[in-house]
């Protein structure tokens, strides 16, 4: 089963915690025990699970890529100066995929799912697909 959520980012760069949406495409799904994998097809944003319970994680991760990977020094910016945004979804990655038991995603206690956008704001699409 795939199934697509459309996610709008509203800054350029943010991290989108999408936990609650992707839990109700497993819980619509039926499956019990199976496999559910995250998949962004974007080439400026990517999928990663971190902490949610403090907000200052997520801003921390930005502002490391930031520091690490900076906006306009990159031979890509001369076209769309978003090169940044392609450096930081590539080291971040386009996926994740989550173990279901009980017919809920297996995910530690501090570990959410986020959608990581560095070239917004814009809609996104997020494909789940659920694996028996």
């Amino acid at each position: 089963m795939h199934k697509k959520i459309e996610i709008k980012s509203e800054r350029r760069e943010s991290m989108i915690d999408i936990t609650d949406d992707v839990q109700k495409i497993v819980d619509e799904s039926g499956v019990k025990d199976g496999l559910c994998n995250i998949f962004v097809p974007h080439a400026t944003a990517a999928i990663t699970l971190n902490e949610n319970a403090d907000p200052n994680v997520g801003a921390d991760i930005l502002d490391f890529l930031a520091k690490h990977i900076p906006k306009g020094t990159w031979r890509h910016d001369r076209i769309d100066g978003n090169a940044d945004a392609h450096i930081k979804a590539s080291i971040i990655g386009p996926s994740e995929t989550i173990p279901i038991s009980d017919g809920k995603l297996v995910l530690g206690t501090w570990q959410d799912i986020f959608l990581c956008c560095f070239d917004g704001p814009r809609k996104r699409d997020v494909v789940v697909s659920i694996l028996k």
